[in-house]
């Protein structure tokens, strides 16, 4: 068993539980890690035994341009695609990072991390 990860990605969304947040945008962070069993490309140099990494990037992306209230409902989205797309992966933990949340106070990022 093997990890493959993409390490911040990074974005411009529209996402929030505030309307200000929707309207104004703002600047995301994501990483993947995908448990998968990569022996074969390990050994054959082959892409089809392990998971495209390139294709990990795409459905992040795309699930990033669907605007959402919770960065949450985000990482839940991006796990069960994921782990659609890529039966061989058997775990996979993304995490998503707002910069400069709206509190009342200074906070680089707001961090959700799920696992599935």
């Amino acid at each position: 068993m093997g990890k493959v990860s993409l390490q911040g990605m990074e974005f411009y969304a529209r996402h929030g539980y505030y309307e200000e947040e929707r309207m104004i945008g703002n600047k995301y962070s994501v990483d993947v890690t995908l448990d998968v069993d990569f022996s074969e490309a390990a050994t054959d140099d082959r892409l089809e035994g392990t998971v495209n990494y390139e294709k990990v990037y795409e459905i992040v992306r795309d699930v990033m341009s669907i605007d959402a209230n919770l960065l949450e409902h985000l990482a839940g989205k991006m796990v069960k695609v994921l782990r659609e797309v890529f039966p061989e992966v058997s775990h996979a933990k993304v995490t998503i990072s707002k910069y400069n949340p709206p509190i009342k106070g200074l906070c680089k990022r707001a961090t959700v991390e799920l696992e599935g």
